[in-house]
């Protein structure tokens, strides 16, 4: 996998280096950023740069970032509700605030970690923090995920959600009251500049298509049934902002000072796939978490 590339270009900015690109990469640490300038992963037209430069205008910066240090993953003892399970894969219906694999941030608590524990084998993937993961959901989305056991395994799903030929609907709770019964949203998504977590709507980014219907409607709020045609991160969540319908309790694209401690009322309900070995068409399906059900049940009566 090729490491993380940025550039940036100075227009207005001025001061020590380290000082700017702390405030143009938020995500970044200034104690990172430091160790990679000492480290040379930092470049200045062309060439590495010392801790104490100053920028000038139109340099050219380059941050290359470096690869992630070896994250030791243990198997631990963590619930898992298995909706399927044979020989070569799994479904899995995770919870809300449950990550799908470690990572530096969190090496333990996660999905990974569970799997590890329970399934006798799973596929070794292109990541060592990921064995069995065919895809993702965000840690704070609910839902299914479907798990391989061996590589061809893997090989063979991942062809399909490439392909687009799995079936994965989503239920979301948003903000307002959406207009349409159905739509589309076609517009492309890319990382925020700057940002290494957050994505945006760019023309320029990878296209991204959301087909929703409207399932119930409230004073306020809206509740959609949402069928991904692509899975790009966060799409669901980027294409709902986009429209001025963000996901109720999104802390990074929902409404100012809209938090939830079960995070967004986002749940992928349905997951459809063929078998990689018998060639079976499954479909399962996966019922929204009792908070939810409970959330919508309170804005129907005041409705």
């Amino acid at each position: 996998m090729e490491n993380e590339k940025y550039q940036l270009k100075i227009n207005n900015e001025s001061g020590r280096i380290d000082k700017v690109l702390a405030v143009a990469y938020p995500s970044f640490t200034r104690s990172q950023i430091q160790s990679w300038l000492k480290s040379g992963h930092i470049q200045v037209n062309g060439k590495n740069s010392k801790a104490n430069y100053k920028v000038l205008p139109g340099d050219i910066i380059t941050l290359i970032e470096p690869d992630e240090e070896t994250i030791e993953i243990q198997a631990e003892n963590i619930p898992l509700m298995v909706v399927y399970e044979d020989e070569a894969l799994a479904v899995i219906n995770k919870p809300a605030g449950m990550v799908v694999h470690p990572s530096k941030v969190q090496s333990t608590g996660t999905l990974v970690n569970g799997l590890l524990f329970h399934m006798n084998q799973l596929s070794e993937g292109s990541d060592p923090t990921r064995p069995g993961i065919v895809h993702r959901i965000d840690k704070d989305t609910s839902g299914l995920l479907v798990i391989a056991k061996t590589n061809d395994v893997h090989e063979d799903l991942a062809k399909q959600f490439l392909n687009h030929t799995t079936k994965r609907t989503y239920v979301a709770l948003v903000h307002g009251e959406v207009e349409h019964e159905e739509g589309t949203i076609d517009v492309p998504i890319d990382r925020m500049p700057n940002n290494r977590i957050k994505r945006v709507v760019d023309r320029e980014g990878k296209p991204a298509v959301t087909h929703f219907t409207r399932l119930e409607q409230y004073n306020g709020y809206t509740l959609l049934q949402l069928e991904l045609e692509t899975g790009r991160t966060h799409q669901i969540r980027v294409h709902m902002d986009y429209i001025h319908h963000p996901v109720v309790g999104d802390p990074m694209y929902g409404t100012r000072n809209d938090h939830s401690k079960y995070g967004q009322y986002l749940h992928a309900q349905t997951l459809g796939f063929v078998h990689s070995i018998t060639k079976e068409e499954l479909t399962f399906q996966a019922p929204l978490p009792n908070y939810f059900e409970t959330k919508l049940e309170e804005l129907r009566q005041f409705d």
